[in-house]
Protein backbone atom coordinates (compact mmCIF):
# COMPACT_ATOMS: atom_id res chain seq x y z
CA UNK A 1 0.00 0.00 0.00
CA UNK A 2 1.56 3.31 -0.81
CA UNK A 3 2.27 5.93 1.59
CA UNK A 4 0.15 8.86 0.73
CA UNK A 5 -3.04 6.18 1.03
CA UNK A 6 -2.52 4.60 4.14
CA UNK A 7 -4.62 6.63 6.84
CA UNK A 8 -3.31 6.76 10.93
CA UNK A 9 -3.66 4.43 13.30
CA UNK A 10 -7.25 4.45 15.23
CA UNK A 11 -7.97 5.55 18.46
CA UNK A 12 -7.89 2.45 21.15
CA UNK A 13 -7.02 4.47 23.73
CA UNK A 14 -10.12 2.18 25.34
CA UNK A 15 -7.97 -0.68 25.67
CA UNK A 16 -5.69 0.54 27.80
CA UNK A 17 -5.40 -1.13 31.37
CA UNK A 18 -6.14 1.23 34.36
CA UNK A 19 -2.60 0.72 35.21
CA UNK A 20 -1.16 1.92 32.23
CA UNK A 21 -3.57 5.37 32.12
CA UNK A 22 -1.83 6.25 35.19
CA UNK A 23 1.73 5.83 34.08
CA UNK A 24 3.38 9.09 33.97
CA UNK A 25 6.55 9.93 32.80
CA UNK A 26 9.35 9.02 34.66
CA UNK A 27 10.84 12.04 36.59
CA UNK A 28 14.23 11.88 35.79
CA UNK A 29 13.48 10.43 31.66
CA UNK A 30 11.64 13.67 31.76
CA UNK A 31 14.73 15.77 31.52
CA UNK A 32 15.62 13.87 28.28
CA UNK A 33 14.23 16.18 25.89
CA UNK A 34 17.17 18.87 26.92
CA UNK A 35 20.12 16.21 26.28
CA UNK A 36 21.32 17.55 22.89
CA UNK A 37 21.08 20.65 23.13
CA UNK A 38 24.08 23.00 21.79
CA UNK A 39 26.16 24.64 24.88
CA UNK A 40 24.04 22.79 27.27
CA UNK A 41 25.77 21.87 30.90
CA UNK A 42 23.98 19.23 32.18
CA UNK A 43 23.85 19.36 36.35
CA UNK A 44 20.51 17.13 36.67
CA UNK A 45 20.98 13.58 36.54
CA UNK A 46 23.08 10.66 38.45
CA UNK A 47 24.74 9.99 35.78
CA UNK A 48 28.62 8.63 35.94
CA UNK A 49 31.63 10.18 33.90
CA UNK A 50 32.10 8.31 30.35
CA UNK A 51 35.55 8.88 31.18
CA UNK A 52 35.06 6.39 33.79
CA UNK A 53 34.37 3.22 31.98
CA UNK A 54 36.22 0.90 32.33
CA UNK A 55 36.24 0.06 28.49
CA UNK A 56 38.27 1.67 25.24
CA UNK A 57 36.11 -0.35 23.09
CA UNK A 58 34.16 -3.13 22.29
CA UNK A 59 34.16 -5.63 19.21
CA UNK A 60 34.56 -8.70 17.95
CA UNK A 61 35.08 -10.97 14.66
CA UNK A 62 31.36 -10.94 13.33
CA UNK A 63 30.82 -13.81 10.85
CA UNK A 64 29.91 -12.65 7.30
CA UNK A 65 26.13 -12.84 6.14
CA UNK A 66 26.43 -15.10 3.74
CA UNK A 67 28.37 -17.69 6.14
CA UNK A 68 25.42 -20.41 5.81
CA UNK A 69 24.33 -22.24 1.93
CA UNK A 70 20.95 -20.88 1.13
CA UNK A 71 20.33 -24.29 -0.67
CA UNK A 72 20.26 -27.52 0.66
CA UNK A 73 22.51 -29.35 -0.99
CA UNK A 74 25.15 -27.25 -0.41
CA UNK A 75 25.99 -27.58 3.52
CA UNK A 76 28.23 -28.97 5.20
CA UNK A 77 28.81 -31.67 7.60
CA UNK A 78 26.82 -31.22 10.92
CA UNK A 79 30.14 -31.15 13.07
CA UNK A 80 31.74 -28.24 10.68
CA UNK A 81 28.96 -26.24 11.12
CA UNK A 82 29.34 -26.70 14.94
CA UNK A 83 33.01 -26.05 14.41
CA UNK A 84 32.20 -22.92 12.51
CA UNK A 85 30.71 -21.21 15.55
CA UNK A 86 33.76 -21.32 17.22
CA UNK A 87 35.88 -19.66 14.95
CA UNK A 88 37.96 -22.11 12.52
CA UNK A 89 40.33 -20.66 10.42
CA UNK A 90 38.29 -21.66 7.29
CA UNK A 91 35.92 -19.09 8.98
CA UNK A 92 35.21 -16.00 7.06
CA UNK A 93 34.42 -13.00 9.49
CA UNK A 94 34.85 -9.19 9.49
CA UNK A 95 36.14 -7.32 12.80
CA UNK A 96 33.72 -4.74 14.44
CA UNK A 97 34.25 -2.58 16.59
CA UNK A 98 32.19 -0.16 19.02
CA UNK A 99 34.95 3.20 20.57
CA UNK A 100 34.20 4.89 23.72
CA UNK A 101 33.74 7.92 21.99
CA UNK A 102 32.66 8.75 18.60
CA UNK A 103 35.01 9.89 15.80
CA UNK A 104 32.80 11.42 13.25
CA UNK A 105 28.85 12.22 13.91
CA UNK A 106 26.18 9.48 14.32
CA UNK A 107 28.97 6.77 15.03
CA UNK A 108 28.04 4.11 17.72
CA UNK A 109 30.15 5.10 21.12
CA UNK A 110 30.05 3.54 24.39
CA UNK A 111 29.48 6.63 25.78
CA UNK A 112 26.33 6.97 24.85
CA UNK A 113 25.64 3.36 24.46
CA UNK A 114 26.63 2.08 28.02
CA UNK A 115 25.52 5.47 29.59
CA UNK A 116 21.65 5.85 31.60
CA UNK A 117 19.79 6.03 28.22
CA UNK A 118 16.30 6.56 26.78
CA UNK A 119 13.94 3.49 26.95
CA UNK A 120 13.58 4.41 23.01
CA UNK A 121 17.33 2.27 22.63
CA UNK A 122 20.18 3.41 20.57
CA UNK A 123 18.87 5.78 17.53
CA UNK A 124 21.09 4.08 14.92
CA UNK A 125 19.42 0.67 16.20
CA UNK A 126 15.84 2.54 16.05
CA UNK A 127 16.32 3.69 12.63
CA UNK A 128 17.65 0.01 11.15
CA UNK A 129 14.77 -1.69 12.90
CA UNK A 130 12.11 1.14 10.74
CA UNK A 131 13.74 0.71 7.83
CA UNK A 132 13.50 -3.48 8.20
CA UNK A 133 9.80 -2.82 9.71
CA UNK A 134 9.07 -0.86 6.74
CA UNK A 135 10.25 -2.95 4.41
CA UNK A 136 9.83 -6.78 5.54
CA UNK A 137 6.21 -6.42 7.51
CA UNK A 138 4.88 -3.44 5.21
CA UNK A 139 2.73 -1.89 8.08
CA UNK A 140 -1.09 -0.75 6.74
CA UNK A 141 -1.12 2.56 8.53
CA UNK A 142 1.27 5.61 8.06
CA UNK A 143 2.25 6.31 11.65
CA UNK A 144 3.86 2.82 12.87
CA UNK A 145 6.54 2.57 15.36
CA UNK A 146 8.91 0.66 16.89
CA UNK A 147 10.37 0.42 20.25
CA UNK A 148 13.03 -1.55 21.91
CA UNK A 149 12.45 -4.48 24.50
CA UNK A 150 14.40 -7.24 26.38
CA UNK A 151 13.10 -9.75 24.54
CA UNK A 152 9.67 -11.22 23.69
CA UNK A 153 8.46 -12.65 27.29
CA UNK A 154 9.32 -8.96 28.52
CA UNK A 155 7.29 -7.89 25.89
CA UNK A 156 4.22 -9.96 26.40
CA UNK A 157 4.29 -8.85 30.24
CA UNK A 158 4.54 -5.15 29.47
CA UNK A 159 1.67 -5.36 26.28
CA UNK A 160 -0.71 -7.75 29.15
CA UNK A 161 0.28 -5.51 31.84
CA UNK A 162 -0.71 -1.98 29.01
CA UNK A 163 -4.21 -3.52 27.89
CA UNK A 164 -5.47 -6.05 31.48
CA UNK A 165 -7.02 -5.29 34.42
CA UNK A 166 -7.03 -8.15 37.04
CA UNK A 167 -10.21 -10.66 36.10
CA UNK A 168 -9.88 -10.28 32.39
CA UNK A 169 -9.39 -13.02 29.88
CA UNK A 170 -7.09 -13.25 27.08
CA UNK A 171 -8.04 -15.35 23.66
CA UNK A 172 -4.95 -17.42 22.95
CA UNK A 173 -4.31 -21.23 20.62
CA UNK A 174 -5.70 -23.83 22.96
CA UNK A 175 -1.84 -25.13 23.42
CA UNK A 176 0.70 -22.08 23.76
CA UNK A 177 3.73 -20.86 25.25
CA UNK A 178 3.36 -21.57 28.73
CA UNK A 179 5.22 -18.44 30.24
CA UNK A 180 2.88 -16.13 28.64
CA UNK A 181 0.29 -17.66 30.40
CA UNK A 182 2.13 -17.78 33.39
CA UNK A 183 3.34 -13.82 33.44
CA UNK A 184 -0.72 -13.05 33.02
CA UNK A 185 -2.18 -15.62 36.11
CA UNK A 186 -0.14 -13.68 38.80
CA UNK A 187 -2.12 -10.67 37.96
CA UNK A 188 -5.43 -12.61 37.66
CA UNK A 189 -5.39 -12.63 33.83
CA UNK A 190 -6.54 -16.67 32.90
CA UNK A 191 -6.68 -17.64 29.11
CA UNK A 192 -9.59 -18.48 26.75
CA UNK A 193 -8.68 -21.31 24.46
CA UNK A 194 -9.61 -21.34 21.15
CA UNK A 195 -8.95 -24.64 18.92
CA UNK A 196 -6.28 -24.89 16.31
CA UNK A 197 -6.07 -26.92 13.16
CA UNK A 198 -2.94 -26.43 10.65
CA UNK A 199 -2.25 -23.07 10.36
CA UNK A 200 -2.96 -22.36 14.38
CA UNK A 201 -6.05 -20.64 15.49
CA UNK A 202 -9.10 -21.50 13.61
CA UNK A 203 -10.68 -18.23 12.75
CA UNK A 204 -14.63 -19.91 13.08
CA UNK A 205 -13.95 -21.22 16.42
CA UNK A 206 -12.50 -17.36 17.77
CA UNK A 207 -15.50 -15.82 16.01
CA UNK A 208 -17.79 -18.63 18.10
CA UNK A 209 -15.87 -17.92 20.96
CA UNK A 210 -16.76 -14.22 20.93
CA UNK A 211 -20.10 -14.37 19.67
CA UNK A 212 -21.56 -16.70 22.54
CA UNK A 213 -19.56 -15.40 24.94
CA UNK A 214 -21.54 -15.45 28.22
CA UNK A 215 -20.54 -12.96 30.70
CA UNK A 216 -22.38 -14.22 33.66
CA UNK A 217 -21.67 -17.80 32.82
CA UNK A 218 -17.65 -16.96 32.14
CA UNK A 219 -17.33 -14.66 35.22
CA UNK A 220 -15.65 -11.76 32.96
CA UNK A 221 -16.25 -9.86 30.67
CA UNK A 222 -15.70 -10.54 26.32
CA UNK A 223 -11.85 -10.38 25.95
CA UNK A 224 -10.42 -7.60 24.57
CA UNK A 225 -6.94 -8.87 24.27
CA UNK A 226 -5.35 -12.19 21.77
CA UNK A 227 -1.68 -13.37 22.61
CA UNK A 228 -0.78 -15.78 18.91
CA UNK A 229 1.78 -17.10 18.16
CA UNK A 230 1.30 -17.32 14.34
CA UNK A 231 4.72 -18.80 12.99
CA UNK A 232 6.28 -21.40 14.34
CA UNK A 233 3.22 -21.75 16.45
CA UNK A 234 5.04 -23.01 19.85
CA UNK A 235 4.26 -25.81 20.29
CA UNK A 236 3.07 -27.08 17.37
CA UNK A 237 5.14 -25.70 14.64
CA UNK A 238 2.30 -24.48 12.75
CA UNK A 239 2.29 -21.75 10.22
CA UNK A 240 -0.47 -19.13 9.72
CA UNK A 241 -0.91 -18.10 6.10
CA UNK A 242 -2.03 -14.72 4.74
CA UNK A 243 -6.23 -15.46 3.98
CA UNK A 244 -6.37 -16.74 8.06
CA UNK A 245 -4.89 -13.66 9.26
CA UNK A 246 -7.39 -11.80 7.55
CA UNK A 247 -10.40 -13.49 8.50
CA UNK A 248 -8.85 -13.28 12.39
CA UNK A 249 -7.94 -9.82 11.82
CA UNK A 250 -11.63 -9.19 10.68
CA UNK A 251 -12.89 -10.54 13.28
CA UNK A 252 -10.64 -8.73 15.57
CA UNK A 253 -12.18 -5.12 14.25
CA UNK A 254 -15.26 -6.35 14.38
CA UNK A 255 -15.45 -7.75 17.92
CA UNK A 256 -12.78 -4.93 18.84
CA UNK A 257 -10.06 -7.19 20.05
CA UNK A 258 -6.82 -6.33 20.39
CA UNK A 259 -3.91 -8.76 18.53
CA UNK A 260 -0.33 -9.27 20.29
CA UNK A 261 1.25 -11.32 17.40
CA UNK A 262 4.68 -13.00 19.24
CA UNK A 263 6.81 -13.68 16.46
CA UNK A 264 9.91 -15.23 17.38
CA UNK A 265 10.15 -17.54 14.53
CA UNK A 266 9.25 -15.67 11.65
CA UNK A 267 12.23 -15.97 9.76
CA UNK A 268 12.29 -20.03 10.37
CA UNK A 269 9.67 -20.77 7.62
CA UNK A 270 10.27 -23.79 6.13
CA UNK A 271 7.41 -25.34 4.26
CA UNK A 272 6.32 -29.05 4.18
CA UNK A 273 8.19 -31.32 4.60
CA UNK A 274 9.26 -33.61 1.98
CA UNK A 275 10.80 -37.23 2.77
CA UNK A 276 14.13 -37.87 2.27
CA UNK A 277 13.38 -40.41 -0.79
CA UNK A 278 11.41 -37.17 -2.16
CA UNK A 279 14.05 -35.01 -1.76
CA UNK A 280 17.02 -37.03 -2.98
CA UNK A 281 14.83 -36.79 -6.45
CA UNK A 282 14.15 -33.18 -6.33
CA UNK A 283 16.61 -30.51 -6.54
CA UNK A 284 15.52 -27.54 -4.54
CA UNK A 285 15.78 -24.08 -6.84
CA UNK A 286 18.17 -21.25 -5.69
CA UNK A 287 15.98 -18.43 -4.14
CA UNK A 288 17.02 -14.73 -3.92
CA UNK A 289 17.32 -13.27 -0.43
CA UNK A 290 14.55 -10.64 -1.88
CA UNK A 291 12.45 -13.94 -2.52
CA UNK A 292 12.68 -15.93 0.44
CA UNK A 293 11.39 -12.55 2.15
CA UNK A 294 8.58 -12.19 -0.17
CA UNK A 295 7.94 -15.92 0.07
CA UNK A 296 7.29 -15.44 3.79
CA UNK A 297 3.59 -15.68 5.40
CA UNK A 298 2.67 -11.86 6.48
CA UNK A 299 2.53 -10.36 9.87
CA UNK A 300 -0.47 -9.71 10.87
CA UNK A 301 0.79 -5.71 10.70
CA UNK A 302 0.48 -5.86 6.83
CA UNK A 303 -3.37 -6.05 7.75
CA UNK A 304 -3.53 -4.02 10.41
CA UNK A 305 -4.86 -0.79 9.25
CA UNK A 306 -6.32 0.34 12.37
CA UNK A 307 -3.09 0.18 14.30
CA UNK A 308 -4.48 -2.97 16.63
CA UNK A 309 -1.31 -5.06 16.40
CA UNK A 310 1.21 -5.18 18.75
CA UNK A 311 3.50 -7.18 17.25
CA UNK A 312 7.18 -8.42 18.80
CA UNK A 313 9.97 -9.10 17.68
CA UNK A 314 13.49 -10.32 18.98
CA UNK A 315 17.17 -11.12 17.92
CA UNK A 316 16.81 -13.75 20.70
CA UNK A 317 16.80 -16.64 17.78
CA UNK A 318 18.40 -15.26 14.87
CA UNK A 319 21.62 -13.78 16.67
CA UNK A 320 21.70 -14.17 20.40
CA UNK A 321 19.35 -15.10 23.17
CA UNK A 322 21.66 -13.34 25.72
CA UNK A 323 21.74 -9.87 23.62
CA UNK A 324 18.23 -9.77 25.36
CA UNK A 325 16.70 -7.65 22.71
CA UNK A 326 13.90 -7.35 20.61
CA UNK A 327 11.17 -4.69 19.68
CA UNK A 328 7.29 -3.99 19.49
CA UNK A 329 6.05 -2.40 16.24
CA UNK A 330 2.62 -1.22 17.12
CA UNK A 331 0.66 2.39 16.98
CA UNK A 332 2.08 5.72 18.76
CA UNK A 333 -0.18 5.58 21.59
CA UNK A 334 0.76 2.22 22.54
CA UNK A 335 4.32 2.94 21.98
CA UNK A 336 3.78 5.95 23.97
CA UNK A 337 2.23 4.00 27.34
CA UNK A 338 4.85 0.92 26.58
CA UNK A 339 7.78 3.32 26.50
CA UNK A 340 6.47 5.21 29.84
CA UNK A 341 6.28 1.77 31.45
CA UNK A 342 9.83 0.73 30.22
CA UNK A 343 10.81 4.29 31.77
CA UNK A 344 10.49 2.68 35.34
CA UNK A 345 11.37 -1.05 34.82
CA UNK A 346 13.90 -2.13 32.29
CA UNK A 347 14.71 1.25 31.45
CA UNK A 348 16.68 0.32 28.09
CA UNK A 349 17.99 -2.98 27.08
CA UNK A 350 21.91 -3.42 27.87
CA UNK A 351 24.16 -1.23 26.39
CA UNK A 352 26.88 -3.74 25.64
CA UNK A 353 23.86 -6.28 23.63
CA UNK A 354 22.56 -2.82 21.79
CA UNK A 355 25.74 -1.49 20.44
CA UNK A 356 27.35 -4.72 19.23
CA UNK A 357 23.86 -5.99 17.75
CA UNK A 358 23.69 -2.27 15.98
CA UNK A 359 26.82 -2.08 14.72
CA UNK A 360 26.46 -5.55 12.99
CA UNK A 361 23.31 -4.44 11.68
CA UNK A 362 25.03 -1.23 10.52
CA UNK A 363 27.96 -2.79 8.78
CA UNK A 364 25.84 -5.74 7.28
CA UNK A 365 22.81 -3.34 6.40
CA UNK A 366 19.37 -4.36 5.30
CA UNK A 367 20.85 -7.21 2.67
CA UNK A 368 23.59 -8.43 5.07
CA UNK A 369 20.92 -9.17 7.84
CA UNK A 370 18.20 -10.78 4.95
CA UNK A 371 20.93 -13.21 3.77
CA UNK A 372 22.02 -14.10 7.16
CA UNK A 373 18.17 -14.64 7.64
CA UNK A 374 17.94 -16.84 4.61
CA UNK A 375 20.72 -19.11 5.49
CA UNK A 376 19.45 -19.62 9.24
CA UNK A 377 15.81 -20.71 7.68
CA UNK A 378 18.25 -22.97 5.19
CA UNK A 379 19.47 -24.23 8.34
CA UNK A 380 16.95 -24.86 10.44
CA UNK A 381 15.13 -26.52 7.50
CA UNK A 382 17.93 -29.33 7.76
CA UNK A 383 17.54 -29.57 10.79
CA UNK A 384 13.76 -30.11 10.50
CA UNK A 385 14.60 -32.75 7.87
CA UNK A 386 17.03 -34.42 9.56
CA UNK A 387 15.42 -34.90 12.98
CA UNK A 388 12.27 -36.28 10.76
CA UNK A 389 14.46 -38.75 8.91
CA UNK A 390 15.59 -39.74 12.19
CA UNK A 391 12.21 -41.11 13.66
CA UNK A 392 11.61 -42.71 10.10
CA UNK A 393 14.54 -45.17 10.93
CA UNK A 394 13.50 -45.77 14.09
CA UNK A 395 9.93 -46.36 13.15
CA UNK A 396 7.20 -47.53 10.85
CA UNK A 397 5.72 -43.93 9.72
CA UNK A 398 2.72 -44.17 8.03
CA UNK A 399 1.38 -41.14 6.03
CA UNK A 400 -2.30 -40.53 6.88
CA UNK A 401 -4.11 -37.48 6.70
CA UNK A 402 -5.80 -36.20 10.10
CA UNK A 403 -9.75 -36.26 10.54
CA UNK A 404 -10.14 -34.53 13.16
CA UNK A 405 -9.10 -31.88 15.46
CA UNK A 406 -5.90 -29.84 15.82
CA UNK A 407 -4.45 -32.37 12.41
CA UNK A 408 -7.87 -32.21 10.52
CA UNK A 409 -6.24 -32.44 6.84
CA UNK A 410 -2.90 -32.21 8.04
CA UNK A 411 -0.50 -34.49 6.80
CA UNK A 412 -0.15 -36.49 9.41
CA UNK A 413 2.66 -39.60 10.35
CA UNK A 414 1.61 -42.46 12.19
CA UNK A 415 4.39 -43.92 14.08
CA UNK A 416 4.69 -47.79 15.21
CA UNK A 417 7.75 -50.02 15.63
CA UNK A 418 9.82 -51.82 13.10
CA UNK A 419 9.76 -55.73 13.90
CA UNK A 420 13.49 -55.79 15.46
CA UNK A 421 15.03 -59.02 13.79
CA UNK A 422 13.20 -62.42 13.72
CA UNK A 423 11.68 -62.12 17.03
CA UNK A 424 8.44 -59.71 17.20
CA UNK A 425 6.83 -58.81 21.03
CA UNK A 426 3.85 -60.59 21.78
CA UNK A 427 3.30 -58.16 24.33
CA UNK A 428 2.10 -55.76 21.00
CA UNK A 429 1.76 -55.34 17.63
CA UNK A 430 3.89 -54.25 15.41
CA UNK A 431 1.01 -52.65 13.96
CA UNK A 432 0.43 -50.70 17.17
CA UNK A 433 -0.12 -46.68 16.83
CA UNK A 434 2.22 -45.29 19.53
CA UNK A 435 2.48 -41.83 18.54
CA UNK A 436 1.91 -39.16 16.01
CA UNK A 437 2.77 -35.76 14.65
CA UNK A 438 2.56 -33.34 11.84
CA UNK A 439 5.64 -31.97 10.46
CA UNK A 440 6.25 -28.06 11.50
CA UNK A 441 6.25 -25.79 8.89
CA UNK A 442 8.28 -23.26 11.21
CA UNK A 443 10.47 -22.89 14.27
CA UNK A 444 12.47 -25.19 16.46
CA UNK A 445 10.09 -27.81 17.90
CA UNK A 446 8.33 -31.17 16.91
CA UNK A 447 5.24 -31.76 18.53
CA UNK A 448 4.18 -35.05 19.61
CA UNK A 449 0.96 -36.95 20.17
CA UNK A 450 1.00 -40.06 21.81
CA UNK A 451 -1.46 -42.56 21.39
CA UNK A 452 -1.88 -44.04 25.13
CA UNK A 453 -5.02 -45.81 24.37
CA UNK A 454 -3.10 -48.55 22.94
CA UNK A 455 -0.74 -48.63 26.48
CA UNK A 456 -2.03 -51.95 28.15
CA UNK A 457 -1.99 -49.95 31.74
CA UNK A 458 -4.40 -47.18 29.88
CA UNK A 459 -7.73 -48.80 31.80
CA UNK A 460 -5.96 -48.58 34.92
CA UNK A 461 -4.31 -45.17 34.88
CA UNK A 462 -5.43 -41.80 33.45
CA UNK A 463 -3.21 -40.52 30.33
CA UNK A 464 -1.73 -37.77 32.19
CA UNK A 465 0.02 -40.50 34.58
CA UNK A 466 1.19 -42.13 31.41
CA UNK A 467 2.83 -38.70 30.14
CA UNK A 468 4.75 -38.19 32.88
CA UNK A 469 5.57 -42.19 33.56
CA UNK A 470 7.08 -41.98 30.14
CA UNK A 471 8.95 -38.56 30.16
CA UNK A 472 10.56 -39.40 33.21
CA UNK A 473 11.52 -42.83 31.72
CA UNK A 474 12.96 -40.91 28.61
CA UNK A 475 15.18 -38.42 30.69
CA UNK A 476 16.66 -41.08 33.40
CA UNK A 477 17.49 -43.01 30.32
CA UNK A 478 19.42 -39.41 28.66
CA UNK A 479 16.98 -37.10 26.99
CA UNK A 480 15.06 -34.15 28.32
CA UNK A 481 12.13 -33.36 26.33
CA UNK A 482 9.36 -31.01 27.14
CA UNK A 483 5.73 -32.16 28.73
CA UNK A 484 2.87 -31.47 26.65
CA UNK A 485 1.22 -30.52 29.33
CA UNK A 486 3.17 -27.22 30.29
CA UNK A 487 1.20 -26.16 26.62
CA UNK A 488 -1.93 -26.42 27.42
CA UNK A 489 -4.45 -23.44 27.93
CA UNK A 490 -6.55 -25.16 30.62
CA UNK A 491 -6.77 -28.88 32.10
CA UNK A 492 -9.82 -29.40 29.43
CA UNK A 493 -7.99 -29.89 26.55
CA UNK A 494 -5.88 -33.05 26.21
CA UNK A 495 -8.14 -35.81 24.80
CA UNK A 496 -8.68 -39.33 25.91
CA UNK A 497 -6.20 -41.25 25.60
CA UNK A 498 -3.92 -38.89 24.68
CA UNK A 499 -0.60 -37.31 25.66
CA UNK A 500 1.78 -34.92 24.05
CA UNK A 501 5.75 -34.20 24.15
CA UNK A 502 7.46 -30.88 22.07
CA UNK A 503 10.79 -32.06 21.00
CA UNK A 504 13.35 -29.39 20.10
CA UNK A 505 16.10 -29.79 17.06
CA UNK A 506 17.52 -26.45 17.26
CA UNK A 507 20.56 -26.69 19.68
CA UNK A 508 21.95 -30.08 19.66
CA UNK A 509 24.29 -31.51 17.14
CA UNK A 510 22.93 -34.14 14.64
CA UNK A 511 25.28 -37.24 15.97
CA UNK A 512 23.23 -35.93 19.24
CA UNK A 513 19.79 -35.67 17.58
CA UNK A 514 19.91 -39.00 16.40
CA UNK A 515 21.26 -40.43 19.13
CA UNK A 516 18.43 -39.17 21.58
CA UNK A 517 15.63 -40.43 18.58
CA UNK A 518 17.52 -44.02 19.43
CA UNK A 519 16.97 -43.60 22.67
CA UNK A 520 13.45 -41.95 22.54
CA UNK A 521 12.60 -45.38 20.74
CA UNK A 522 13.87 -47.84 22.55
CA UNK A 523 12.47 -46.40 25.81
CA UNK A 524 8.77 -46.20 23.93
CA UNK A 525 8.88 -49.26 22.74
CA UNK A 526 9.72 -50.64 26.46
CA UNK A 527 7.23 -48.61 27.56
CA UNK A 528 4.42 -49.97 25.70
CA UNK A 529 5.66 -53.42 26.16
CA UNK A 530 4.97 -52.73 30.05
CA UNK A 531 2.02 -54.45 31.30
Amino acid sequence: MAQEKREKAIDLSHHLSELSKKRQTSPLKGLAKYFGRPGLISLAGGMPSEAYFPFANIGGDALIPESFAVKADEQESSVSWFWKLFGKPKERTNPITVPKFPTKPDEINLAVALQYGMSTGLPQLQKFIDEFIAKVYQPAYSNCESLVQTGNTDGWSRAMQTLCNPGEMILTEDWTYPSALASARPFGIEPVPVPMDKEGMKSDELRKVLAEWDEKARGAKRPHVMYTVPVGQNPSGATMGAERKKEIYDICVEYDVIIVEDDPYFFLQMGEYKPKSIRDQQSAATESDDQFLANLAPSFVKFDYQGRVIRLDTFSKYIAPGSRLGFFTCNPMFSERLQRQGETSTQAPCGFGQSLIAQLLTTWKFNGYARWLHGLATQYTDRRNFFVDCFAEEFHLQLTTGAQGAWEGCAVYAASPKPRGNAMSEKYSVGTKMFSFVPPTSGMFLWINMHFENHPSIQSEPEETLEMKLWTKIADAGVLIAPGWYFAANDDIPEAGHGHFRISFSNAEFPDLKKAVQIFSKVTREFFEEQ
